[in-house]
């Protein structure tokens, strides 16, 4: 098990736009692994390379019933409207509201470079839209229409 520190605001690889993978390859799978574990010490739902220093453009999520690693991921629809209160592991003690597509189509690859293409709603398409923003340097309280302290 590999567990990397999170990078935390505001430090200046979170605001990058993050290049796309061009090969699959041990590296890209050893990232992937140490997302995976990183993302599950720190008790999180998701997370983005450039979380863990990695500027490429892969996520990992699990909101609680279904683990997903995504490389070059893509939205490429959104219908409906959420908002709903959200944290970061890299913006730790603060929480904000979002609005967000309650529905999204999200594209990319998966660690064997096969074709994803998913449709999500709810509590994993807000996770999938949070990573990828990631991916373009956007934190989620770029987007808050509120924001607290967590420490109550």
């Amino acid at each position: 098990m590999s567990v990397y520190k999170i990078l935390t605001d505001p430090n200046p690889v979170l605001r990058q736009k993050c290049a796309e993978v061009k090969r699959i390859n041990a590296g890209v799978l050893r990232v992937l692994e140490n997302m995976r574990d990183t993302m599950y010490f720190a008790e999180g739902i998701g997370l983005a390379a450039p979380q863990i220093g990695v500027s490429k453009r892969i996520i990992v999520v699990d909101p609680g019933d279904n683990y997903l690693e995504i490389i070059n991921p893509v939205i490429v629809s959104r219908e409906g409207e959420q908002n709903r209160s959200e944290g970061c592991l890299s913006v730790p003690g603060k929480v904000g509201w979002c609005n967000r597509a309650q529905k999204v189509r999200v594209t990319g690859l998966n660690a064997l470079g096969e074709d994803v293409d998913l449709e999500a709603e709810g509590l994993l398409a807000l996770v999938l839209q949070h990573e990828i923003d990631h991916l373009d340097g956007i934190l989620f309280p770029d987007k808050a229409v509120r924001l607290r302290n967590d420490d109550f």
